[in-house]
């Protein structure tokens, strides 16, 4: 195949200011990809380069030159026509370096290959015959706030919460999960919780241990990243259940991401396709994971709906058990209308809701 490409950048807009431990977000940078073959311009293909300011790293300034000085030299290339090879081919002639833009890449070109009507898997997902547990997530601000969206969740029939901690006074947080459990027991409502990395050696192990006593399912990268010995320490002693979020990003190789989970033994991994290199990478995370009995789900980056789908209908292919961290298509005022609709707790693709125009 020969393509054709073209970009087009969108700002997304929170509908609130969306807290974390490393800041509060109102507006997120994304850029669709547009890709067509030149025999064939009425059949296109859609996918989304979305990588987060501050944790992604292939985030920079000049990031909409470097994807469109990369795309235009892709297209000179003459694409492979099944899907294995195509992703083969991608991974070959991306740099290890733009995660993101990998993965933009993938989507925009299965949504081709199988017709330009947004389907990047074919699966029973993408045929509104199958949903995906989530998780509601409950994003860091005031403790009115984030009572607030608690109470949302809960009566939208969650019974998967997660909470960002480490931005407000640990002892306000614990106090908002404390009001959960009297509401509600671990075996009504399950809570997780991500403090991106905002816990300090001193006392990592004792905030584990009290939010242990409040029956959490697990925390999300407690501590920063590259402190291997301290988090495999964390991992082996912590009563409450440890994932790998951030500490897998800049992790490429088989070889490393095998060495990286041997040595830290994590009860979970957290997997973003846009942050760790793409389908093929996310793959390779998985089948390692699972061989060491390492449990994982999937999470979006804060994507646009092109992406968000993409990531849904790739997780699909797992039939997962374990609620997924999908459910942040509702962030934005100005996303792109699309099929994947939330029904107490399950996303699902709703094919007669259709697509909004994407570039608009």
């Amino acid at each position: 195949m020969r393509l054709q490409f073209e970009v087009i950048p969108h700002l997304l807009k929170f509908r609130f200011e969306a807290g974390t431990s490393r800041g509060s977000l109102t507006e997120k940078e994304t850029w669709f990809i547009k890709v067509w073959e030149r025999a064939n311009p009425d059949c296109i293909g859609w996918g989304e380069a979305s990588p987060l300011k501050g944790l992604s790293i292939d985030y920079n300034p000049n990031y909409e030159n470097e994807l469109r000085t990369l795309l235009n030299t892709l297209s000179v290339l003459d694409f492979p026509e099944e899907a294995g090879e195509l992703l083969k081919f991608i991974s070959a002639n991306t740099p290890i370096e733009k995660p993101s833009i990998r993965f933009g890449l993938e989507t925009a070109l299965l949504d081709l290959l199988n017709g330009g009507k947004q389907i990047i898997f074919d699966t029973p997902f993408a045929q509104g015959k199958y949903r995906i547990p989530i998780n509601g997530l409950i994003w860091m601000g005031e403790k009115a706030f984030m009572q607030k969206q608690i109470n949302d969740k809960l009566k939208e029939g969650y019974n998967t919460i997660k909470l960002k901690i480490g931005a407000i006074d640990f002892d306000a947080e614990l106090a908002l999960l404390e009001g959960i459990r009297e509401q509600y027991s671990a075996n009504d409502v399950t809570l997780r919780v991500d403090a991106n990395g905002a816990f300090k050696e001193a006392d990592a192990m004792e905030k584990l241990e009290q939010l242990a006593a409040l029956e959490i399912h697990s925390i999300e990268q407690p501590i920063k990243p590259h402190q291997y010995e301290l988090m495999k320490m964390l991992c082996a002693e912590s009563p409450l259940a440890i994932a790998l979020d951030e500490e897998l990003i800049g992790v490429n190789s088989i070889e490393e991401k095998r060495a990286l989970l041997e040595r830290i033994q994590p009860q979970y991994i957290i997997l973003k396709p846009a942050l760790l290199g793409g389908i093929l990478s996310c793959r390779e995370w998985i089948e390692i994971a699972e061989s060491l009995n390492i449990g994982w789900w999937m999470t979006s980056m804060l994507e646009a709906n092109i992406g968000l789908n993409a990531i849904a209908q790739f997780t699909a292919q797992y039939k997962p058990t374990l609620p997924q961290g999908l459910g942040t298509g509702q962030l934005y005022h100005n996303n792109i209308n699309s099929p994947l609709e939330i029904r107490k707790g399950e996303l699902l693709f709703n094919k007669a809701m259709g697509w909004g125009t994407i570039g608009k």
